[in-house]
C-alpha cells in the first residue's frame, strides 16, 4: 500500500447495486457483485453490466476463481457468470438452498443439505452426504480435495477418491471453514462464537475464542502467517508462522472501533487489511505499525463484502442496504 494520505474517500466511484451485496469478486479484471436480488452486476461503476442469475430468487452464497462469479440461490441453481455478463447454468438442486459454495482452478463445489458435490475442471460430477447440514466448503490448496463444515467437525474428502472422507472433530456447530495457503491448518468458525483449527499433520486441536459475536469472514494474508477474522469490535488476527500456529499465542488486535467488525480482506501481497464494519464504516490497517487509512464513514448499513483485486489496487465494497463502491488507491 503506497498511499500516504490519512484518508482514500475521494478515490471512490460509487456504485448503485440497488439490492443486499451478498459478494464481491473481480472477473476478468472487472468488478462483480453478487446480490440479493438475485442478479450479478459486472462492469466498472460507469458501464456496469447487469445479468439475471438467478431471476427467480436470492444469491445466498457467492465465491470466484477471478474468472468468473460463481453463484448460489435459494431456487436451488449453481450458476457461472462470465465478465461479459453470460449465465452458465452448473447444476439444479430442484429448488433445495444452495448452502456453501467453493472454486479453485476451474474445479466447483456447491452443498444443499447433507449433500456436498464437486464438478472437476472436465465437468465430472461426485457426490457426498455428509453426517449433517454443510454449512461451509474449502478447496484445499493442493490436490483435489475438500474441506466441510457440519455438525461435530470437519470432513476432509477426496472426490476422486473411494475412501471414505477423514473427519476432523470438535462438538458443536461448524459454520465456515478455510485452509491455510500452505495447507498445514484448517480453521472453522462456531456458532459458539469462536474459532476451532486443527494441524493437519497429526490433527492437533487448536481453541481461539473470546468473540463478542459469530465470526463470519475469515482472510489469510498472502504468505499465510496471519488469519484476519470478524466479530468483535476490532480485526482479530491470529498468527499462524509457527508450526504450532496461534496455540499459546495472543491475536493482534487493528482496527479498534465502538462497532463490530463484519467483514475483512487481507491486501494480496501487503500486511494490509481492509476491514469493514457493522455500520458501514471501512478502514485499511497496515499490521506492521497499526498505521489506520480511512476509506469510508459509518451509514447505509453493514458491510457485507470486500474484495481486492489481483495487484491490490482497487477495492469493491458492498453493503446490506445495496450501497457500494469502488476504492482505487493512489500511486
Amino acid at each position: 500500500m503506497t498511499a500516504s494520505a490519512s484518508s482514500l474517500t475521494e478515490h471512490i466511484q460509487p456504485i448503485a447495486a440497488g439490492a443486499h451485496v451478498t459478494a464481491a469478486a473481480f472477473i476478468g479484471g472487472a468488478p462483480a457483485l453478487a446480490l440479493g436480488d438475485g442478479a450479478a452486476l459486472i462492469g466498472e461503476p460507469d458501464s456496469l453490466k447487469r445479468a439475471a442469475a438467478h431471476p427467480d430468487g436470492s444469491i445466498l452464497v457467492a465465491a470466484s476463481d477471478g474468472k468468473r462469479l460463481i453463484t448460489g440461490g435459494d431456487d436451488g441453481r449453481v450458476v457461472a457468470t462470465s465478465p461479459d455478463g453470460a449465465v452458465e447454468q452448473i447444476a439444479d438442486e430442484k429448488g433445495r438452498w444452495i448452502d456453501a459454495l467453493a472454486v479453485r482452478n476451474g474445479a466447483i463445489a456447491w452443498a444443499a443439505g447433507r449433500d456436498a458435490r464437486a464438478r472437476d475442471v472436465h465437468g465430472v460430477v461426485k457426490s457426498y452426504s455428509a453426517p449433517s447440514t454443510v454449512r461451509g466448503l474449502a478447496f484445499l490448496p493442493k490436490g483435489y480435495r475438500l474441506a466441510l463444515a457440519h455438525y461435530n467437525g470437519v470432513s476432509l474428502w477426496f472426490p476422486n477418491a473411494a475412501a471414505e472422507p477423514t473427519l476432523l472433530e470438535w462438538k458443536g456447530s461448524h459454520l465456515d471453514v478455510t485452509a491455510s495457503p500452505d495447507g498445514r491448518f484448517i480453521v472453522s468458525s462456531m456458532q459458539e462464537n469462536a474459532l476451532h483449527g486443527w494441524r493437519l499433520a497429526d490433527s492437533r486441536n487448536m481453541r481461539m475464542t473470546g468473540y463478542p459475536k459469530k465470526t463470519r469472514s475469515l482472510s489469510w494474508s498472502h504468505d499465510g502467517h496471519w488469519l484476519a477474522t470478524s466479530g468483535a469490535d476490532a480485526c482479530v488476527v491470529w498468527p499462524f508462522r509457527d508450526k504450532d500456529g496461534p496455540m499459546g499465542k495472543a491475536p493482534r488486535e487493528t482496527g479498534v472501533r465502538q462497532a463490530k467488525v463484519s467483514q475483512a480482506a487481507f491486501h494480496p501481497r501487503a500486511l494490509v487489511i481492509a476491514v469493514g464494519y457493522e455500520d458501514g464504516f471501512i478502514l485499511l490497517c497496515r499490521l506492521g505499525d497499526a498505521a489506520e487509512i480511512f476509506v469510508r464513514g459509518p451509514g447505509g448499513g453493514a458491510v457485507t463484502a470486500l474484495a481486492w483485486d489481483a495487484d491490490g489496487r482497487r477495492l469493491l465494497f458492498g453493503l446490506d442496504s445495496g450501497v457500494a463502491g469502488l476504492l482505487t488507491l493512489p500511486a
